[in-house]
């Protein structure tokens, strides 16, 4: 059997080859070796220069990609790809092959899961740290062939351990996802996430929290991040060491979880807003002709608040659909400001107050009505929801229109009212996201 044992470098985020180093092995000895700079025809960032040693005025003569091209593939033909960490060297080839319209496919092995499972315990699988643990010397660190070179000494300390070929059999099995999971994390805490609807959360190797997704099936949905080729999975899935998980029965409270876990832990892959949201509100008031007004205003400026929102936006959507439906005026509803008469132009439902052609107390009559209708938003609802296991429900609570939080309760309990349901309440944060996710539920319904 040939192994090419293989080290990259690259030019960090935009994720271009700087060098390359393959040693081709025969299961004794290094028969052969390719080791060359690459041009990644663009810009070598400061810290990848100093971290590799490998400038711009390096590569300016060395080849490009498609120039060894071919010789990558001839070399690697008809051998194991092996590498410390290989889903990382790996994706960097294949994503240059990829650009050339070529597909590089070849079996894999990974130094860091072999370490794992032959030679268990140690702190850290990182190639320098694991190296120094052995006693292998590895000169040039963070250069291709320096790393190269040292993880052939390491492949061949793996492949003389007790049932290193039951171990290296199982791992080249299709059906193995060794070569699939992240590096750094335990085969273990993969096998022990569940099939059922919740949240997972990736954490690095220092147990911090890098993403939070939901899923109606757990297993299934990390997994796909594993197979996934973009680049933030493929930088995510590198950092990756734990996933915790939780259960939450339903794809509704899986949403709400998730919405609480990403505000509250700010995980770096997702995609959130960091400041802490603005709240508006909607309220009422008379003028000095004895007309009544709907306005919108941030919550701290406004003392009686109708309906509390998390946007100007929301409220220009309520204030604008009471405003069509019960037939007001843009401009005493402040849709439209510093005009004599309004001319909206998308609300023609004026029955001319703002021209003296409608009495105000016609007009505030509707206006009583339309407020009315926006404190019907503000009603209390439970929703009740599939329970993480057989013996229990779960349920969402909405207070005067407010999100409140959900929580679950075995089926046993004997509850008939809401304030009996206040102790198995997890309360949490109401927001925009939040309001957009009820609301979806709500209307369907």
């Amino acid at each position: 059997m040939l192994y090419t044992i293989i080290d990259v470098e690259t030019t960090g985020k935009s994720n271009k080859l700087t060098e390359i180093s393959i040693f081709k092995y025969d299961g004794t000895q290094v028969i052969d070796e390719f080791t060359t700079l690459i041009n990644p025809e663009i810009w070598i960032p400061d810290y990848i220069m100093a971290l590799t040693g490998i400038d711009n005025e390096m590569v300016a003569d060395a080849p490009t990609f498609p120039d060894i091209a071919q010789t990558i593939l001839a070399f690697t033909a008809d051998c194991i790809f092996v590498a410390h960490n290989v889903n990382f060297d790996y994706n960097m080839i294949r994503n240059e092959f990829k650009t050339l319209g070529i597909d590089f496919n070849r079996k894999k092995l990974c130094t860091i899961r072999l370490a794992r499972k032959l030679i268990p315990g140690h702190k850290s699988y990182s190639l320098g740290k694991l190296c120094n643990d052995l006693h292998i010397t590895i000169v040039d660190r963070h250069r291709a062939r320096g790393d190269a070179e040292a993880t052939v000494v390491l492949f061949e300390v793996l492949l003389h351990q007790e049932h290193a070929d039951t171990v290296f059999e199982a791992f080249l099995r299709k059906s193995s996802r060794e070569a699939t999971l992240p590096s750094h994390l335990p085969t273990s805490v993969f096998n022990n996430l569940p099939h059922s609807p919740g949240i997972y959360l990736f954490k690095n190797k220092k147990g911090k929290i890098i993403y939070v997704g939901k899923a109606k099936d757990i297993k299934k949905r990390v997994l796909s991040h594993f197979y996934s080729k973009a680049k933030k999975s493929l930088a995510m899935c590198r950092e990756t060491a734990d996933i915790d998980f939780e259960r939450s029965g339903s794809e509704l409270s899986a949403l709400l979880m998730e919405d609480a876990a990403i505000k509250k832990h700010y995980p770096e892959y997702n995609q959130v807003a960091k400041r802490a949201q603005k709240r508006y509100a909607i309220f009422s008031y008379t003028d000095r002709k004895g007309i009544m007004h709907i306005a919108y205003n941030s919550l701290r400026a406004t003392p009686s608040p109708i309906l509390i929102l998390n946007s100007i936006t929301e409220c220009r959507q309520e204030i604008e659909d009471i405003c069509s439906r019960f037939e007001l005026c843009p401009k005493y509803c402040h849709l439209q400001e510093s005009v004599a008469s309004c001319n909206h132009f998308k609300i023609h439902t004026c029955k001319g107050i703002c021209k003296d052609e409608e009495p105000p107390e016609a007009y505030n009559q509707r206006v009583l009505h339309a407020l009315e209708s926006l404190r019907q938003h503000k009603k209390d609802v439970v929703l009740k929801q599939k329970g993480r296991y057989a013996h229990e429900d779960a349920f969402v609570m909405i207070a005067q229109g407010r999100y409140l939080g959900y929580g679950f309760i075995d089926k046993t309990g004997q509850v008939t009212t809401t304030e009996e349901l206040e102790p198995f309440l997890i309360r949490q944060q109401d927001n925009s996201d939040i309001k957009k996710i009820i609301r979806k539920v709500l209307t369907q319904l």
